[in-house]
């Protein structure tokens, strides 16, 4: 008999599912548990038809009945009590890995849930300056007018919405059909869009009824645009307030697409990244084949394939560019700096072609294996290539899977985050344009929401069912 329990652990008493003998016994919690034994001793026993099935069964009960009828239900097994045990998830040798994409969340179905969670409670950012892109609504905006109008001193408010002129119109023409409307006040001219007013008013002093009539009239002309311009005492417009109706960020100018589940898997065209295909890697030229000895200076042969008599001709190529452009040929090439190196292996970005480049411009590593590739029909060449390529992280998701779309979207708070990794190991999405300060302060969705978004999808019929 088990006299106590630790304070972080399993306690299974008298366990007889199977051909286990009234087993007692604790497991430790947060550590690496192995159990072996001879066939037939019960291993499979303990772990998969106790354990597991425990586990699972109290999950399971968790759940609504709607949700209960679309998860699998488990026997409660022949055991006296079992304390301490948290949800569990079970992968058996059984189970097989049919595509290489396959992972422990595919595998026991979480991606299914995660999709849901992240299509129905994830907060989208802006890619170029890391703010929450909302959706505004009429009494959004007038909300958000009011408090920054206070904050503000209560300035006048230009109240406009941008119009493109279609190329095949001009200017005028599209100001008379604007006029025929009752637009007559233009606020601005860029370049091709006009700033059309559609009211000046003060906050404090305006009817509620008419500034939200006026934001829903702009809204709809704008094409869910709207620009308010404070004015100052000369009456000069200052930096506008931007609000988008649809899921566009109004200070960047960048539209996003409807988040649905198939945008955050990896398995689905929706959402794999398009240069890997959901993979996460890609297979190519890997420099530390090519470098392998980084003690090395260029002038001593740091560039392994340019060694070979075949090639030899590219090692004197590159000692003679060096020397044009300062790049030392005596310090070991670990001892480069990121630029110095970034010529060696990339060329110079003045690059077009062969033809209208060679010679002239330093051509670099990654364009000789370019060239090389040319020439795959090759069996050499081929072989050449075969060795110096490896399996390496995709360069446009940074090994994500996902297309950089869904990698914005995010769900927790930063307490959440903070939990999970330090602010330093935070994933800044490939093209995001927001520094490290922006992203260790990400996310800023609610918890609250997000557990309340996942009840409403297990509640609702049609998003379980395109779970399943």
């Amino acid at each position: 008999m088990l006299q106590r329990r630790s304070a972080a652990a399993i306690v299974i008493r008298g366990a007889r599912q199977n051909n286990l003998k009234n087993l007692s016994l604790e497991l430790p919690l947060n550590e690496l548990v192995v159990v072996t034994g001879v066939s037939g001793s019960g291993k499979s026993s303990l772990v998969f038809d106790t354990l597991y099935a425990e586990g699972q069964r109290r999950y399971v009960e968790t759940f609504s009945p709607y949700a209960r009828q679309f998860l699998d239900r488990m026997d409660k097994p022949q055991v006296d009590a079992i304390e301490g045990i948290p949800p569990a998830i079970a992968i058996d040798q059984t189970n097989p890995v049919r595509t290489s994409r396959s992972t422990v969340g595919t595998m026991t179905e979480l991606n299914d849930h995660l999709k849901l969670l992240f299509a129905r409670a994830g907060q989208l950012f802006c890619s170029g300056c890391g703010r929450p892109v909302r959706r505004d609504s009429p009494a959004s905006v007038y909300e958000q007018l009011s408090a920054r109008a206070k904050a503000a001193g209560d300035p006048r408010l230009a109240l406009t919405f941008p119009v493109t002129v279609p190329k095949n119109f001009k200017e005028e023409e599209v100001h008379s059909l604007l006029k025929a409307q009752g637009y007559d006040r233009i606020h601005a001219r860029r370049d091709d869009v006009l700033e059309v007013v559609q009211d000046r008013l003060r906050m404090s002093t305006a009817d509620k009824t008419r500034v939200i009539e006026g934001i829903e009239a702009a809204l709809k002309i704008g094409q869910g645009k709207v620009n308010v311009y404070p004015l100052d005492a000369e009456g000069d417009a200052l930096a506008p307030w931007r609000y988008s109706s649809d899921l566009h960020c109004p200070d960047c100018d960048i539209h996003y697409s409807e988040p649905s589940p198939a945008l955050f898997s990896f398995n689905s065209p929706l959402g794999a990244c398009e240069t890997c295909r959901g993979f996460g890697r890609v297979i190519g030229i890997d420099y530390g084949l090519i470098v392998p000895d980084e003690s090395k200076t260029l002038a001593q042969g740091a560039i392994r394939p340019w060694q070979s008599p075949s090639f030899h001709d590219c090692q004197d190529d590159i000692e003679k560019y060096a020397k044009k452009r300062g790049i030392p040929l005596d310090i070991p090439f670990r001892d480069l700096n990121a630029k110095q190196r970034h010529w060696v292996l990339e060329g110079e970005p003045e690059w077009v072609s062969w033809r209208k480049s060679w010679p002239g411009i330093w051509y670099g590593v990654a364009r000789f294996f370019r060239w090389l590739e040319t020439k795959a029909y090759k069996m050499h060449v081929r072989v050449l290539l075969s060795r110096y390529r490896a399996y390496t992280p995709c360069s446009v998701c940074a090994g994500a899977r996902l297309k950089p779309d869904a990698l914005l979207w995010r769900v927790g708070t930063k307490a959440d985050a903070d939990r999970v990794l330090d602010a330093g190991r935070r994933f800044l999405p490939q093209g995001a344009k927001f520094g490290e300060e922006r992203l260790s302060a990400l996310p800023a969705r609610s918890d609250a929401a997000a557990y309340r978004a996942l009840a409403r999808v297990l509640r609702e019929p049609s998003p379980a069912g395109a779970a399943r």
